[in-house]
C-alpha cells in the first residue's frame, strides 16, 4: 500500500493525504468510508460538511414513529452526479468524519502558521 499521512479517523472511516516520494500531497484529501472513497479539495470538504448539515436538519427524528428503524436518506455530495443512500446512524458517522477532518486540517494549518512566525 502507498504511504499516507492520516488526518482523522473514526469507526466508520478514515481521511488522509497520500504521500509520493516522501512528499505529502496536501492539495486533496482521500476520505474513505464503507465501500466509498472521495478525493476532495479542502473547499469540496467544506461544501460536503454543509450538505451533511442540511441533511441532518431535514432528517431530524425527534418525533420519529420508526423508533430507530429509519429508512435510508439521500445525502448529496460535492460531486453533483453522486448522492449516497445512508441511514441516520451512517449520516452522523460521516458527519463526524468530515467535521473531524476539517477540524484537524484547520488546527494543523493554524499551528504551522504560528510556528513559522
Amino acid at each position: 500500500m502507498k504511504e499516507v499521512e492520516q488526518i482523522y479517523f473514526n469507526e466508520f472511516g478514515v481521511a488522509f493525504h497520500w504521500k509520493k516520494n516522501n512528499t505529502v500531497l496536501k492539495e486533496k484529501v482521500q476520505i474513505v468510508f464503507k465501500e466509498t472513497g472521495f478525493y476532495l479539495s479542502y473547499e469540496e470538504i467544506k461544501a460536503f460538511a454543509e450538505l451533511i448539515e442540511n441533511t441532518c436538519e431535514e432528517v431530524g427524528c425527534d418525533a420519529c414513529s420508526h423508533r430507530g428503524g429509519c429508512h435510508k436518506f439521500l445525502l448529496k455530495t460535492p460531486l453533483k452526479q453522486v448522492d449516497l443512500a445512508v441511514s441516520k446512524s451512517e449520516l452522523f458517522q460521516i458527519k463526524d468524519l468530515v467535521e473531524g477532518t476539517l477540524f484537524n486540517m484547520d488546527l494543523y494549518d493554524y499551528l504551522n502558521t504560528i510556528c513559522r512566525n
